[in-house]
């Protein structure tokens, strides 16, 4: 028995797997012909969507000035595709030298998606690149000109000189289900026209740390470095991604691929293309993930929505009347389930736009428009980015409410600690929830705002000292800053 995907009667592979069992089972030659049969059709599909897709993907190399002294730190198992540009980092032991400018090369992938010349790929591609240079499969080459990029998303739109250019059509993202096949097309270590197909594992990715604003697809497809701004492809031939970072500890294709979902990559790809960079919306709330004991402590059943832990001052979220405490339930009639998508949402609205939220305030459901602001205007602070240091943990505000339930002791002024990260310099040096903190580096603190602002200044030192309200007591905690 065959099973039809959505996409034009392809299969998906639990079909292909449950038509080849049952050749290895009963040896029976109808079975045997089905099972080649639903091979053939795989495999002419995937032969057509890379006859018509391969032309359209370009090999781009770039010249970048660098000034070595001041290169940054790479660090960790998530690594961008690339590419010549990161192997001084990941490919060699670093060693101490003085700052000096040189030359450094390097190359990616993209893809046309115009018939003029206009072609997506990566930021750390593009990004800050004196020369590209563009080359098609049949072996023409431009000379590429950087429109815009956008560090935020890791998303950067190029532009060539050409008339009749093969191109890709930009799919919808959205609509890809987990276990649909997916190919990725790019240049792996330099060699042209490859060619990978693999599922989607797993979609709306967040807080792998590769992005600002993340919603990755993750990817079974192989891909290893070179493949940095390559197109992800559907079944139909259309783009759902682009090709942007792996999980790795060695360099090389470990199973885990990440994508930026086309539909991100369009709302920027039209502002670049429009005036050469992004504006996005701004509430100005510092926001958290409402955890179980959360919820408890605020008299609700159920972990639902996202927690405002505090709010910039003169902010549109403050002149709104949002409050610290508020459970944001609702954005704009839908459900709020993440930190990840909400950031998004508001991001991609823009400045300027009405947003309606549904919050919880000290059991009672309320209704408040917000009108976001340009993100660029406050100083580009992402929403629910938590300035100064991070040592891995959150606060929030210590209202007489909350310093009730934590029993005598731990009533004076302060911000309490709501989550700390296991594994981090907070979580090291004993710091854990429900302990409250009074002042940071001898600051007296008494908000999530004067935590904050004390720990930006903490940037000038090593450490971080804590004054901690316990019930038994207070004492001073150190914590080192990497």
């Amino acid at each position: 028995m065959m099973v039809a995907s959505s996409r034009k009667g392809f299969l998906f592979p639990a079909a292909l797997a449950a038509a080849t069992l049952g050749l290895l089972v009963t040896g029976a030659p109808c079975r045997a012909v089905e099972g080649k049969d639903i091979l053939r059709q795989t495999s002419a599909a995937f032969t057509r969507i890379a006859k018509e897709a391969v032309p359209a993907v370009v090999s781009i190399k770039v010249e970048k000035t660098v000034n070595v002294g001041n290169a940054p730190e790479l660090q960790g198992p998530f690594e961008p595709f690339d590419d010549e540009f990161f192997n001084f980092f990941f490919g060699r032991p670093r060693q101490r030298i003085q700052p000096r400018r040189y030359m450094q090369m390097g190359q990616g992938s993209g893809f046309l998606i115009s018939d003029d010349g206009y072609i997506l790929t990566n930021h750390h591609v593009a990004g800050g690149a004196d020369k590209i240079a563009v080359r098609l499969t049949d072996g023409r080459e431009f000379n590429g000109k950087v429109v815009g990029t956008d560090e935020k998303t890791e998303v950067a739109l190029i532009k060539i000189e050409g008339k009749d250019l093969p191109h890709l059509k930009l799919g919808d993202s959205d609509s890809l289900e987990i276990g649909e096949w997916v190919l990725a097309i790019g240049n792996p270590f330099g060699l042209s026209e490859s060619v990978t197909a693999g599922i989607v594992s797993a979609k709306g990715r967040s807080g792998i740390g590769i992005a600002d604003y993340e919603s990755f697809i993750q990817t079974d497809a192989a891909i290893n470095p070179g493949n940095s701004g390559g197109p992800m492809l559907n079944l139909d031939g259309e783009v759902v991604g682009i090709n942007t970072a792996i999980f790795s500890r060695s360099g090389g294709y470990m199973g885990i691929g990440f994508a930026v979902p086309i539909n991100m990559a369009r709302q920027v790809k039209d502002q670049l293309a429009a005036g050469g960079k992004v504006k996005r919306g701004y509430l100005g709330i510092y926001i958290q993930e409402m955890t179980r004991e959360l919820a408890e402590s605020f008299g609700m059943k159920e972990a639902e929505g996202i927690l405002v832990a505090g709010f910039t001052p003169s902010s549109p979220a403050e002149k709104a009347g949002i409050e610290t405490g508020d459970v944001i339930l609702e954005l704009n009639g839908k459900t709020v389930r993440d930190l990840g998508s909400f950031r998004n949402t508001v991001a991609a609205m823009g400045p300027g736009a009405k947003t309606a939220l549904k919050i919880a305030r000290e059991g009672k459901h309320l209704n408040i428009e917000v009108i976001t602001s340009d993100l660029d205007d406050e100083n580009g602070a992402a929403e629910g980015g938590e300035p100064g240091v991070d040592i891995g943990l959150q606060v929030q505000e210590l209202t007489p409410e909350i310093a009730g339930r934590l029993g005598p002791g731990r009533s004076e002024r302060g911000v309490v600690v709501s989550d700390v990260e296991q594994g981090s310099a907070a979580w090291n040096a004993g710091i854990r929830p429900g302990m409250v903190i009074t002042s940071v580096n001898r600051k007296p603190v008494s908000s999530v705002r004067d935590f904050h602002s004390a720990l930006a200044d903490a940037r000038k030192v090593k450490s971080v000292l804590l004054r901690v309200r316990l019930e038994q007591g207070s004492r001073f905690v150190v914590i080192p800053i990497e």
